[in-house]
């Protein structure tokens, strides 16, 4: 059985919260987990100790067993230092919009014909 450490979203309409559990990766996002070990509140402040809670001997448990992180529950675990930080590849992330770029084109066009004049 393959597993997946995941969030699965509880909370009302716009407050989210989430609960981090483990589950089969066939079950869908809410449905049947195996485990609950943590908890998610995204509305809290990013330095607020609340915000993510985590039995980190669970985690370590089901990660020997050979359960697969997603992404955000990853980045917890790597803040918490369970796991080692992983190198991510974004490689459209610092480059402009092409409106922005049009822009800057447009602008620069500008500044050339004014010190012309």
């Amino acid at each position: 059985m393959a597993t997946k450490i995941r969030l699965a979203r509880g909370g009302s309409k716009k407050r989210p919260f989430y609960a981090i559990v483990i589950s089969d990766s066939r079950m869908p996002r809410d449905g049947r987990f195996l485990e609950k070990i943590g908890t998610y509140n995204p509305l809290l402040a990013k330095d607020n100790e609340e915000r993510v809670k985590m039995d980190l001997e669970r985690v370590q448990f089901w990660l020997e067993r050979g359960a697969q992180p997603t992404d955000r529950v990853a980045r917890f675990l790597e803040s918490a230092g369970v796991r080692a930080k992983a190198e991510r590849s974004n490689p459209k992330k610092a480059q402009p919009g092409k409106k922005a770029v049009e822009r800057a084109k447009e602008r620069a066009e500008k500044a050339a014909v004014g010190a012309e004049e």
